[in-house]
């Protein structure tokens, strides 16, 4: 009896997961069918839209520039390092321009705006949930949908690939700075490699990228705080997830993305 219990319990908690995931997968699926909806149905708020632009795009560029200046530089570093067994140095300026553009640049662009953006949406849309905002904008005959998620749904995807445009050129130049003080390339050659090697298609690749990725980061952060449970634990519970969420379906959007722009 004992053993048969265990197996019980067991196959209960994998059921009850199995459930869970069905059920928050369902739930997800039907918010972002929803806020997607909105987001190309009138009424527009301009206003509002150009608002979350301004907190999601242009206040997040410092912290999405110092991600890439830095990881430029280290990855420069590590290139050299791992070149220099092979005789092979010199490809430092193209893999460095490369690994920018289809990688980095996005992903951890994505990753650094979902801990502060997604974080943040939530945290908002959560204490609007607590404190019966959201509710008081029904009353108002205002959809929340229309008001609250399709601009951060919007803007989010809109200034993301942007995000990444000058996350990859300042990623670009944090490389170009220790290979000429560090590394000792001439400065003239390192250019032309990358201006040489670097392809219009791994600077569009990289920001299709972020355009989903910023879909992910205002949806996870909409979703959390929208369906957020009481008080401040609530809350709190609701931030988490979001940027936890958010992390995890960057990182395996990625794959998916990159089996489909870059297939072996």
């Amino acid at each position: 009896m004992p053993i048969l219990s265990v197996v019980h319990t067991f196959t209960a908690s994998i059921g009850a997961t199995v459930l869970w995931l069905c059920q928050t997968t369902g739930s997800l699926s039907s918010f972002a069918v929803s806020g997607l909806s909105h987001v190309f149905r009138p009424p527009y708020y301009p206003a509002e839209i150009l608002r979350q632009l301004m907190r999601i795009g242009f206040f997040s560029l410092p912290v999405v520039g110092m991600t890439a200046l830095f990881t430029g530089g280290a990855l420069a570093l590590q290139i050299y390092a791992g070149g220099s067994r092979f005789n092979a140095e010199s490809v430092v300026p193209s893999i460095v321009a490369i690994g920018m553009t289809r990688e980095l640049g996005p992903v951890l662009g994505g990753l650094m705006v979902a801990g502060r953006v997604s974080a943040s949406i939530a945290a908002e849309l959560g204490t609007m949930r607590v404190t019966e905002q959201i509710d008081a904008l029904t009353t108002l005959s205002t959809n929340p949908m229309k008001y609250l998620v399709a601009p951060r749904l919007l803007a989010a995807t809109i200034a993301m690939p942007i995000l990444a445009f000058f996350g990859d050129i300042i990623g670009i130049m944090g490389g170009f700075l220790v290979g000429i003080t560090r590394l000792d390339f001439n400065a003239t050659t390192y250019i032309k490699t990358t201006y040489d090697f670097l392809e219009a298609g791994d600077v569009t690749s990289g920001m299709i990228k972020a355009a989903v990725f910023g879909f992910i980061i205002a949806m996870m952060g909409c979703y959390q705080g929208y369906n957020s449970g009481r008080g401040a634990q609530g809350v709190g519970r609701a931030t988490t997830n979001a940027v936890v969420s958010a992390s995890i379906l960057i990182l395996a959007s990625n794959y998916i993305l990159t089996e489909a722009l870059f297939p072996a």
